[in-house]
């Protein structure tokens, strides 16, 4: 059996929203105490994470004065200097306030969208300050309820306005940051703007500098939308946009549930985890979840354990079923490695293809033996196989 015990390589990073939720939803209020940002840092190292991620308002209260500010950042960074946490992500809250009601960066009112811009600029300077190299985009509030609210073409616009003017401050502040685009698709607002993978990435190529944007997918939301996680994955994947990404669990197109990683959808979690550590995914392997408002403290610590012992398992299986011997054979039989086969190869033309003899009423009889193959995943998922 695999060691699960967490270690610096495997990059595991926690948001302080996520063990830090007293446990308030929009039916009940809250059933845990707040969390001290030191504490959180603390106990993370205690659990053997990586790294500690915050939107400015989790470390600094809204409105915060400028003592008060540099007292909490003070005690923050000492924490991490003295438990060897790092902070690879930083991003801002442009949602719970009421400011941001209809947006931050595509709100119709032009001074909002300036407040908005200030509060990410003074961020980018307390990520670069603490060696963050990831600043991610949330953009829960900008949407609208009503079509006739806000015309769609021009919030665009002011989005990538906003991107622009923020890839040129880092750009001259020669700081190593770049910024990953969080697509949801629902909730809060009616409708919410960049809502899956695939309208981030076609957003990103609008944009001055696509080179310093990539996304930040979650587990959850691609599954609200009833779409594939591993799929947009491997398309972030492909076009070299996969910045950072956000684990958790979710059943289904329902409500975003935030649930620890591994909890749900456990398919789904076994071929991410897969497909990240067979592409050579480098990046912090983050956890956005809530821990479940039934729990105390000791339940939060419970299930942020639980996250990092889970990806470790999924991984550990997923070793053994690319190892297995009957997998590689299943997985030549479904000829899955010929789809990496160029279909013209060099030196071919399209008359050498066009004089190409073909049966197609013979390929269309044969099997592709994916049942078989899937069968073999779910049996090392299930830890009932290992290889011969």
């Amino acid at each position: 059996m695999t060691d699960y015990t967490p270690r610096p390589e495997h990059k595991f990073s926690f948001g302080l929203w996520t063990v830090g939720w007293p446990g308030n939803d929009p039916f009940g209020i809250a059933t845990r105490p707040a969390m001290d940002a030191v504490h959180a840092v603390e106990k993370l190292a205690e659990l053997g994470a990586w790294g500690v991620t915050f939107h400015d308002d989790d470390l600094v209260p809204f409105g915060a004065d400028d003592r008060e500010r540099d007292q909490r950042i003070q005690a923050f960074r000492k924490a991490l200097d003295t438990t060897g946490l790092v902070a690879p992500m930083v991003t801002t809250n442009l949602f719970t306030h009421p400011v941001f009601k209809d947006g931050a960066f595509t709100a119709n009112d032009r001074d909002v969208r300036r407040f908005a811009l200030r509060k990410v600029l003074r961020n980018i300077d307390l990520a670069a300050e603490l060696g963050a190299t990831t600043y991610v985009l949330w953009g829960g509030r900008e949407g609208a309820e009503s079509p006739a609210a806000k015309d769609v073409r021009d919030a665009l616009q002011r989005y990538a306005e906003a991107l622009d003017l923020l890839c040129a401050y880092v750009d001259e502040k020669g700081y190593a940051i770049r910024f990953a685009l969080e697509p949801k698709p629902n909730e809060p607002r009616g409708d919410i703007l960049l809502p899956t993978i695939g309208h981030a990435l076609a957003f990103i190529n609008q944009l001055a500098h696509p080179e310093m944007v990539g996304v930040n997918p979650e587990v959850g939301h691609e599954q609200m939308a009833g779409l594939s996680m591993v799929h947009g994955v491997a398309q972030a994947l492909w076009q070299g946009k996969l910045f950072h990404i956000d684990l958790n669990g979710q059943n289904g197109p329902r409500f975003d549930q935030d649930l620890r990683f591994g909890n749900g959808d456990v398919k789904t979690a076994f071929f991410l985890v897969d497909l990240l550590e067979h592409a050579g995914y480098d990046g912090p392997r983050h956890f956005d979840f809530k821990p479940a408002r039934t729990e105390d403290e000791d339940g939060v610590w419970a299930s942020a354990a639980a996250c990092m012992r889970n990806y470790l398992i999924f991984a550990e299986r997923a070793r053994a079923f690319r190892a297995d011997p009957e997998v590689a054979e299943a997985m030549s039989a479904a000829r899955v490695g010929q789809l990496a086969v160029p279909t013209l190869l060099p030196g071919e033309t399209l008359d050498d293809l066009r004089a190409e003899e073909f049966d197609a009423a013979a390929a269309g009889t044969r099997g592709m033996g994916y049942e078989r193959l899937d069968q073999l995943a779910l049996e090392h998922l299930f830890g009932v196989r290992r290889p011969r």
